[in-house]
């Protein structure tokens, strides 16, 4: 399981199949954390200067995931770019790897009866669970972040969905994502680049909000 994969089981609402956020949250975030992926894996990298994205690692990737997502990187990218290129078809190739993993199954619906959606049902609620539990414990401040649950919590703030999907209070929720966001549960350079995909993520959403509302 990748951090795509645990951010998707986080906006699940399992009782209903509907996401706990907007679409535009929803796939911003996925795409920051498949930009996170990119960077951990070492097939993406920051240029010296910090501000653009860049491949490091031409060699063939096996994940499909990520070998679709590296290939979108043609050029260097600023955080919010990069985002804004990985979010397309994001929610599916997320979704479909958790199906294939037996995770998640994928239904149709209908919105207000006629326009098609799609309900998103936990298969393996032990998985689900494991996710859901290792962040609520951190959100809530029963444990300290790791890398992990850091780079979850950090994604989820900048689309100010944690307490969307964490039960609790949302003031102190809130208050307490903004500190591990700025915290130091990964080392510097990971940190960093986390950080400046969550500016890109941050960016990437307002930019969405102002396009649909003609702003």
């Amino acid at each position: 399981m990748m951090l795509p994969d645990d951010l998707m089981l986080l906006f699940i609402n399992e009782q209903n199949g509907k996401l706990r956020a907007d679409s535009s949250s929803v796939e911003n975030a996925l795409a920051g954390a498949v930009l996170i992926e990119l960077v951990n894996s070492g097939l993406v990298a920051f240029e010296p200067d910090g501000k653009k994205l860049q491949v490091v690692d031409p060699a063939p990737v096996a994940d499909p995931l990520l070998r679709e997502s590296v290939a979108r990187i043609d050029k260097p990218l600023k955080p919010q770019k990069a985002v804004e290129r990985l979010r397309k078809k994001v929610r599916d190739n997320v979704a479909a790897r958790l199906v294939d993993r037996g995770v998640v199954r994928v239904e149709p619906r209908k919105v207000l009866g006629i326009f098609p959606a799609k309900s998103y049902r936990i298969a393996d609620e032990r998985v689900a669970l494991e996710v859901r539990k290792a962040v609520g414990d951190v959100a809530l401040g029963y444990r300290e972040a790791d890398a992990r649950t850091g780079s979850l919590i950090t994604l989820l703030h900048a689309v100010k969905a944690v307490h969307k999907v964490v039960d609790g209070d949302k003031r102190e929720m809130t208050r307490r994502a903004k500190q591990i966001a700025a915290g130091k549960w990964a080392g510097d350079a990971v940190r960093k680049a986390v950080e400046a995909i969550q500016a890109g993520v941050v960016a990437a959403t307002a930019a969405a909000a102002a396009a649909s509302s003609g702003g």
